[in-house]
């Protein structure tokens, strides 16, 4: 695997540490900012429309621009946002501050994506996305469980200074070591567009936004989960966090390497387990250890799914940045929605599990989604099923 599928992968732990660490901070945040625990868990649904309304268009306005000099752009813009967030006094100014990292975040997800395929080639393209989708589960592991620490310690602008210096780094890496290529010629966005016609794409974008929507309606809670419903004491948090992301990590490894072959049972079988998991969470909570086995659970099939759902994107579709940007909207529909619904549960009175049983319903429909196109997937002949590309691409390149 190259160097620079690594260097991407950290770009991603940076980018998406600000997404999720706002679930460690909820306590802090909300008695600093004096809104409510829903206002703040809003703020990962505020920062995924961001993603949504963002990446597609600045792929479409950065499609001039060669990738390398985008990511380096993005990257910037990201520090201004962040840098927002950080001195922020008020909640609507930290809106705008999660608005403006989001956009940056989602088109950069889009176009490292298109890097990491262009190094890689398509047959390793399921452990390259194992990679730079890794960089989601180290920030699970190592930086949401560091900023909920720092901020219990010395306040959650801490932990944005933190992230917003590592981008600085972040910048510094892809300068020196991301190599020069896939300039805008080279970027054919008729395929890409010929590509949207197809409905197989459009299932598996639903099925993406409906598995992350899942896992982040009950994840972005689990905090105050943890201390008011479990009892469990502040400072083990940052602990159980640190469990869950180890999870994350070994689940990603395993479907990262098997993602390529076996797209669509693991996501068939994900699915199954992360609504099964979700409910029995949702029904044990107040015990500790039930809630410590239903942590570990989550890590390991929920957030991992990424490789088996790109690389299904990518099997269905073409390798591009817009393709791969609109899977990133698409999955941001899900973050929107889920701790949106999961905050609407706590606050109409239904308690701290209504998001997780809010989860569980999402992997329901996402279940629902996938299994038309698995079904038309087991009637494809056997060697034409992982590559093969979407009719309407095969037209318009047969047609030019």
């Amino acid at each position: 695997m190259p160097f620079a599928v690594y260097v991407l992968g950290l770009g991603v732990f940076c980018l998406n540490t600000t997404e999720i660490m706002v679930a460690g901070l909820i306590p802090g945040m909300s008695q600093d900012l004096g809104v409510s625990i829903a206002a703040i868990g809003y703020l990962v649904s505020i920062f995924a429309f961001g993603m949504v309304i963002g990446g597609p268009a600045l792929i479409v306005g950065l499609s001039r621009v060669p990738q390398k000099r985008s990511l380096i752009w993005l990257l910037i813009g990201f520090v201004v946002g962040q840098t927002i967030g950080a001195l922020a006094q008020d909640y609507w100014v930290l809106v705008v501050a999660r608005i403006v990292t989001a956009l940056a975040a989602s088109a950069f997800f889009g176009v490292g994506a298109a890097v990491c395929v262009r190094l890689v080639g398509a047959e390793r393209r399921g452990r390259a996305m194992s990679v730079l989708y890794g960089g989601m589960m180290v920030a699970q592991v190592v930086g949401l469980p560091v900023a909920t620490f720092i901020e219990q310690h010395f306040g959650w602008r801490a932990s944005f200074w933190l992230v917003d210096a590592l981008a600085v780094v972040c910048i510094a890496a892809v300068v020196a070591l991301v190599p020069a290529g896939g300039n805008p010629q080279t970027l054919d966005f008729r395929s890409e567009i010929q590509a949207f016609r197809n409905l197989r794409l459009w299932g598996a974008y639903a099925t993406n936004a409906l598995v992350i929507g899942s896992v982040v309606a009950g994840f972005t809670y689990l905090s105050p989960i943890f201390t008011d419903a479990t009892h469990f004491a502040p400072a083990t948090v940052p602990i159980l966090f640190g469990v869950y992301g180890i999870a994350t990590v070994v689940g990603n490894a395993v479907v990262g390497r098997f993602a390529d072959r076996y797209t669509r049972p693991i996501l068939f079988g994900g699915l199954i387990a992360l609504m099964l998991v979700l409910a029995v969470f949702a029904l044990c909570v107040e015990y500790k250890a039930p809630t410590v086995a239903a942590t570990v659970a989550l890590g390991l099939i929920g957030l991992p799914l990424n490789p088996a759902m790109a690389a299904r994107v990518m099997s269905v579709s073409n390798e591009g940045a817009l393709v791969n940007t609109v899977n990133g909207s698409a999955i941001n529909i899900g973050v929107v929605i889920g701790p949106w619904l999961g905050g609407i549960g706590i606050s109409t009175g239904h308690g701290l599990t209504a998001p997780l049983w809010i989860g569980a319903a999402m992997a329901l429909c996402g279940l629902l989604t996938l299994i038309p196109d698995l079904r038309q997937h087991l009637r494809e002949p056997a060697d034409g099923n992982a590559t093969r590309e979407p009719v309407a691409v095969e037209d318009a390149r047969k047609s030019s």
